[in-house]
């Protein structure tokens, strides 16, 4: 009888180990999945062309599963690429001397089950929702005038891509107060442009 005991103890030992790895092994894929979801920056830069510079990013876009659900059933998103360009002043708060902003809508069409991708009256088509999610992560500013941006100074680049709640049906914004299922923001990324290295180099990279 005592020998039967000592066994049920390490079979039970056994179970409960089991048990916990499993529970350990699902809490990774959670956490996985979780830190998945979302728009993370890639990479941007400032180039300088004929008519000035543009800035321009590239993002990881992971949709959330709701995000996904609703498009395919026929809701589309929009998405809001920002820019912006300051003046560091060691003497006063820094000046921002650039700012811009362009929505871009992303759709699904059911019946052709094809995904689109929209900039004003301009659109393409996609055959699959990685594609179209391809073209939405690369991202490009309007020209920013060569004479705003001096050689012997440094200004701040920051550049964000959002998900624009206010645009979803009424209750889809109401459940994007209350949860994160509709949280789709890179957050802003800044970083460091020194003109006379632009020009000389032609690109001015932030990784």
């Amino acid at each position: 009888m005592h020998c039967c005991k000592k066994f049920s103890l390490f079979a039970l030992l056994r179970r409960s180990a089991g048990l916990l790895l499993r529970a350990v092994l699902l809490a990774g894929v959670c956490s996985a999945m979780a830190h998945a979801e979302g728009i993370s920056i890639n990479k941007a830069e400032a180039r300088m062309g004929d008519e000035g510079y543009r800035l321009s990013a590239s993002y990881d876009i992971n949709l959330t599963f709701a995000a996904q659900q609703a498009l395919t059933r026929g809701i589309p998103l929009y998405f809001v690429g920002e820019f912006s360009l300051t003046r560091s002043r060691w003497y006063w708060l820094d000046e921002e001397i650039f700012q811009s902003e362009h929505t871009v809508k992303l759709s699904y069409n059911v019946l052709t089950r094809q995904y689109r991708i929209s900039r004003g009256a301009l659109f393409q088509n996609f055959a699959s929702m990685e594609d179209a999610l391809n073209i939405l992560a690369r991202q490009s500013s309007e020209t920013v005038p060569a004479e705003l941006l001096k050689n012997d100074g440094n200004f701040i680049a920051a550049v964000r891509l959002r998900l624009d709640n206010t645009q979803l049906p009424k209750l889809l914004q109401v459940n994007a107060l209350a949860g994160k299922d509709w949280t789709l923001n890179s957050d802003w990324y800044r970083w460091v442009i020194r003109p006379a290295e632009v020009n000389a180099r032609g690109a001015g990279k932030a990784e």
